[in-house]
C-alpha cells in the first residue's frame, strides 16, 4: 500500500493540533510519528504543554494564549515540510526484554488463537521471542503500550465479547498487534501469554517505563521460573540492541 508522503495538520478545539502521517497503521507512518514527536520535542517551543504520538500521528496542546495559532501554525508547518517524515530514521531507542510464559493459566487463550490464525503454538511463541517489537505507542491505560506489528498470519480480529479481567503482564493478540496490559482490565483482546512486569506504578523509576520507539523482545521461561520473577515483582531487563 502506498500511502502519500506529505502529514496533513488537524484542529483541535482551541489548543490542540494533530498532524496525521497516514489514514491507517503502517509502520512507516508509526516512525515518522514518533520521529515528528522527538523532534517538536526537541524545540522546546514556550507555550506547548503535551506531545505525543499515536499509531499514526502526532499530538500538539498548547496554551493559546501563551502561543497563539498564528504563531503556532507556521512553526509546525515548517516542522512538517523540514524532511520527508515517512522515509526519515528512527530516534534511538531503548530495547527492553521481558520474561514471559506462555503455558498453561499465563496462556489461557493462546490454543484459541493458534487455532483462528493458522500459526501452531510452538510458532507463536517463537515468532513472538524472535521478533523485537516496536512500542508503537501507549493508550488506554497509563503505560500500557502496544506493540507490532507481527506478520500477516496474526491478522485476527478481536473477540466479539469481553474477557472480563486480564491481570497485569496479560500478552493480548489482535489485529497483527499485541497489548501488554499496565494494570488489570477487561479486554476483547485473546490472552496469549504474560509477562513479568509490574505494569503502571507511579513511584517507579524511568528505566521502569516503555515509551514509543521503544524496541522488546519476550524471553520465555518455564511457570517455576516465571512465578519467581512474578515474586520479585517483575523484571525489564534493558538490552544494548534489539
Amino acid at each position: 500500500m502506498v500511502q502519500d508522503s506529505s502529514p496533513t495538520l488537524h484542529n483541535l478545539g482551541e489548543d490542540g493540533l494533530l498532524v496525521e502521517f497516514g489514514s491507517s497503521l503502517m509502520m512507516e507512518a508509526n516512525a515518522a510519528a514518533i520521529a515528528f514527536r522527538r523532534a517538536l520535542e526537541g524545540l522546546r517551543l514556550r507555550g506547548v504543554t503535551e506531545v505525543g504520538s499515536t499509531l499514526k500521528s502526532a499530538f500538539i496542546r498548547f496554551d493559546p494564549v501563551a502561543l497563539p495559532h498564528a504563531q503556532i501554525i507556521p512553526k509546525i508547518k515548517e516542522l512538517m515540510a523540514d524532511r520527508d517524515w515517512l522515509t526519515a530514521p528512527m530516534p534511538e531507542a531503548r530495547h527492553w526484554e521481558l520474561p514471559s510464559c506462555f503455558d498453561g493459566d499465563f496462556a489461557p487463550q493462546i490454543s484459541e488463537f493458534s487455532e483462528l490464525s493458522g500459526i501452531s503454538e510452538s510458532d507463536l511463541i517463537a515468532q513472538l521471542s524472535e521478533t523485537p517489537l516496536r512500542v508503537l505507542a501507549l493508550g488506554f491505560a497509563p503505560g500500557m503500550p502496544y506493540l507490532g506489528q507481527l506478520p500477516e498470519g496474526w491478522n485476527v480480529p478481536r473477540q466479539t465479547s469481553l474477557t472480563p479481567r486480564v491481570p497485569v503482564g496479560a500478552i493480548t493478540a489482535a489485529i497483527r498487534q499485541i497489548v501488554l496490559f499496565a494494570v488489570p482490565s477487561s479486554t476483547g483482546w485473546r490472552q496469549i501469554g504474560q509477562a513479568a512486569w509490574r505494569g503502571w506504578d507511579a513511584s517507579g523509576g524511568p528505566d521502569q517505563f516503555l515509551t514509543a520507539g521503544d524496541t522488546l523482545r519476550f524471553a520465555p521461561c518455564g511457570e517455576g521460573a516465571f512465578r519467581a520473577h512474578l515474586a520479585a515483582g517483575g523484571l525489564l531487563i534493558e538490552r544494548s540492541s534489539p
